[in-house]
């Protein structure tokens, strides 16, 4: 059985832990010693020195006691903020927050799913498989930890990230690329009030390319936002100078290219008009995830969760994960809904049977 104590005690022990992005070293300590001392090879690697982060991805490689081709779990570390100081509160058998923090459900809830999967089998001498665990670092900064990590440390093709609000059962098997935006307007400063007929205001050139521009909800697959501008100074000067960071997500190539090319064109367009300049830049941050419905590893998973009596419900999302990461790297990567939900707010909460039914999941997809 899986124990409701354990996962919940668990749980509540990696949620005091602090540890906000970039300084997951704390509770990569606790983890590299918990796994330690259940006598699995545990091992990091050097992610942390590309980030500026104060430790790198956790990798546990637990040996097989049966038949059957390696599998990977993996779940992020790092909480969004305000994360130090939870203090959790069991209340109807749901876990929240005091209320002055999130309660780093996300993710380790994922963490202690895993981790009680594993338990279960041992106590039960259930055959598995090899298995891994990966513990990764930055995720909610921007999945540096996946992007850095030590692929040599993973020798599977399989992986499953726990790292999903929703029921359990559900199963992300469609998700977007992301694209950065940096747009810099140029303009000409003058005196606002002796002289502005010789300046060239940025601010009029980045709000004109911004009214024309299609934003926030494009299409069923692709998105678009401004989520910041700079510039400007005194009022007596014509601004010369404005910068906007921008994004845009798409589960579609071909649509995501269409929308930058959109907003460009609104910005060089705004340019021209006003008589300024603009610089168009951006990169991809990760790509598109799509798994085929034909996938082995998403028929095991759907297998798995009618045989622990949960209908599995396949569905995208609008948000990139770990999962992104590790797909642009040629993994079959599927992200599994863990029952968490409100996150990264202070009202972020996850029930008890949510980490037992997860827990149970994870477990029957583990066997043999």
């Amino acid at each position: 059985m899986i124990s409701k104590d354990r996962v919940l005690n668990l749980f509540m022990d990696l949620v005091k832990i602090d540890s906000p992005s970039l300084k997951e070293k704390n509770v990569a300590d606790y983890l590299f010693s918990l796994m330690e001392e259940k006598g699995y090879n545990v091992t990091n690697d050097c992610a942390g020195d590309a980030c500026g982060g104060n430790t790198g991805n956790i990798f546990v490689r637990i040996p097989a006691t049966g038949e059957g081709e390696p599998i990977a779990f993996s779940a992020h570390m790092d909480c969004v903020s305000p994360c130090c100081g939870v203090v959790p509160v069991v209340k109807d058998d749901i876990v929240y927050s005091s209320g002055d923090t999130v309660l780093g459900g996300d993710d380790k809830s994922g963490l202690a799913i895993m981790i009680e999967a594993v338990n279960h089998l041992e106590e039960e001498s259930i055959l598995h498989p090899e298995i891994y665990f990966m513990f990764s670092i930055c995720e909610e900064s921007g999945m540096h930890g996946a992007i850095n990590m030590d692929r040599s440390l993973l020798p599977v093709k399989n992986i499953l990230v726990l790292d999903s609000s929703g029921d359990v059962g559900r199963i992300i098997t469609e998700s977007p690329a992301q694209a950065s935006i940096n747009i810099t307007f140029k303009g000409k400063s003058a005196h606002a009030g002796i002289s502005p007929e010789s300046g060239i205001s940025a601010i009029q050139i980045a709000a004109e390319a911004i009214y024309n521009m299609n934003l926030l909800r494009i299409d069923k697959e692709t998105t678009a936002n401004l989520g910041r501008i700079e510039g400007g100074g005194a009022t007596n000067i014509v601004t010369d100078k404005v910068t906007l960071t921008a994004e845009a997500r798409s589960t579609k190539d071909e649509s995501l290219q269409c929308q930058l090319d959109h907003m460009k064109k609104c910005c060089t367009d705004a340019a021209a008009k006003l008589g300024g300049m603009c610089k168009f830049g951006y990169e991809i941050s990760y790509p598109a995830l799509h798994i085929d419905e034909k996938s082995k590893l998403l028929a095991k998973v759907e297998q798995s969760c009618r045989n622990i009596g949960i209908n599995p419900k396949l569905d995208s999302t609008g948000g990139g994960s770990d999962a992104n990461i590790l797909y642009g790297k040629g993994y079959t990567a599927l992200t599994l809904g863990v029952g968490m939900s409100k996150v990264h707010t202070v009202d972020e909460f996850i029930a008890v049977k949510s980490l037992t039914d997860c827990a149970e999941l994870v477990a029957d997809i583990m066997k043999c």
